[in-house]
This record gives C-alpha cells, sequence and structure tokens, in this order.
C-alpha cells in the first residue's frame, strides 16, 4: 500500500528501512532519510510513524533513556515535522 503519494512509498518500504538501519530510525524524517527524500506534504507522518512502531514492535514502547535504541528525537512532535514539510 502506498503511504506516501508525494515520494511513492509504501509501507513495505517503511518496514524494510526500518528493519535495515542500525539506527532504527523513530519517525518520519529519519525514514524519509533512510529512504533517500525528504517530506514534501506531510500527510503521511502519522501513518509513517504507525507503521514504524509496529515494525519495532515492544522496542517501540519499552525504549528509554538508557536505552541504545533510544534518542533525543524518538518522540518529535509530529507537527514539527509537518512544518519542516511546508517549509
Amino acid at each position: 500500500m502506498i503511504v506516501c503519494s508525494c515520494n511513492v512509498l509504501s509501507d513495505d518500504d517503511v518496514r524494510n528501512a526500518v528493519n535495515a538501519s542500525e539506527d532504527l530510525p523513530r519517525n518520519a524524517k529519519q525514514i524519509y532519510g533512510c529512504l533517500g527524500c525528504s517530506a514534501e506534504c506531510g500527510r503521511c507522518a502519522r501513518t509513517i510513524k504507525t507503521i514504524i512502531d509496529d515494525a519495532l514492535g515492544a522496542c517501540a514502547k519499552a525504549c528509554c533513556a538508557g536505552c541504545p535504541h533510544s534518542r533525543s528525537d524518538v518522540d518529535a512532535d509530529v507537527h514539527g515535522e509537518f512544518a519542516l514539510a511546508a517549509s
């Protein structure tokens, strides 16, 4: 299923990027970077975040500040990503 029509990204593309990355992308902006594109309209950011959380499974909820998977931008504000896309 296509989740980002601006960049023609599928849900499989997002899952594969999460699984292939050593840094475990946690938000749409990081997924765009992994896939060599950037946010355009931002309408897909919430769907991408849901797919990321699903792909990470328990780690998405269990990671905390001391976890090696945790990063300061894990809880990036989705609206902040929209603002970046609009600029």
